[in-house]
Parts: C-alpha cells; sequence; structure tokens
C-alpha cells in the first residue's frame, strides 16, 4: 500500500530555530504577550505539532516603550505559606518593563512548559542586544497586531 497524503511529524532531534526580533515600541502589553507565546511554542509553522517543541527564540527590544494600561494598577502578591506571616503587596511600577512582559508571557503558558520555554525569551530595554551572532529575523507588527 502506497499512501501519499502523510502528515509530517519532525522527531525530537529536529532542530530548525529560528532567532526573531520584535519591537515593543508602541505595542500593547497582552497583544504582544499572545504573540510572543504562540512564537515560542511554534504555533505559527505549518509543520506543529503539541507534543513536539518545534518553537523559536524571540528577543523583544525596546520594552521600556510598551503601552499598559494606565487605569489598572498592577501588583505583586507575595503569598509566604508560613502561619503568621502577613501577605506580602508590591505595586509594580513602570519601571520595570522587563518583569511585566514576563510575568504576562509567562501567566499564558501551561505549567508544564514554562521554564523550558521562557529561557528562550529575551527581553532588552535598549535596541541593541548581544545576539548578533545568531542573524536574527526582525518581525513587523503592522501587519500582525493594529491598535
Amino acid at each position: 500500500m502506497n499512501f501519499s497524503n502523510q502528515t509530517f511529524l519532525p522527531p525530537k532531534t529536529y532542530k530548525n530555530r529560528n532567532w526573531l526580533i520584535i519591537d515593543c515600541k508602541g505595542q500593547k502589553l497582552g497583544r504582544l504577550a499572545t504573540l510572543v507565546t504562540a512564537l515560542l511554542k511554534g504555533k505559527q509553522k505549518p509543520y506543529y505539532f503539541p507534543s513536539i517543541d518545534i518553537g523559536d527564540s524571540v528577543i523583544l527590544i525596546n520594552a521600556e516603550f510598551i503601552i499598559l494600561n494606565k487605569e489598572n494598577t498592577h501588583y505583586i502578591v507575595n503569598h509566604p505559606g508560613r502561619p503568621g506571616r502577613s501577605l506580602k503587596i508590591k505595586k509594580v511600577s513602570e519601571s520595570l518593563p522587563k518583569f511585566t512582559i514576563e510575568r504576562a508571557v509567562k501567566k499564558m503558558l501551561a505549567k508544564t512548559e514554562t521554564k523550558r520555554l521562557m529561557k528562550r525569551l529575551k527581553i532588552y530595554n535598549q535596541t541593541n542586544h548581544p545576539h548578533d551572532a545568531q542573524n536574527p529575523m526582525k518581525i513587523n507588527l503592522d501587519g500582525i497586531i493594529k491598535l
């Protein structure tokens, strides 16, 4: 029997990862985090399969110019988990854009894949980054994300 319509499933050793650069200037946090999550998982590739990790590495530049919702204040809540310890609540200021982006992307990933995929996310506040040797491709978000 000759089966001509067979689905291509990449093997576990299939290493076809790209490095992608995204400029965060003027982008909204939630929409950017959704796109980054899909790129880290590899959902944009035609041979995506949920149990096989084929995602790309993502570099975010100009993270300090990301648009946050001014009406909502962002808090970090720390539950120590010990009896007698009080709940610690810290207000996240806009001086921590890297932490805010990491937290948004991390919450969109499943528990089992968070640690593995977050290693491939690099966030920088300026335009320059140390990943020129990987020949990253720049993604233009004007057509993908509309404000």
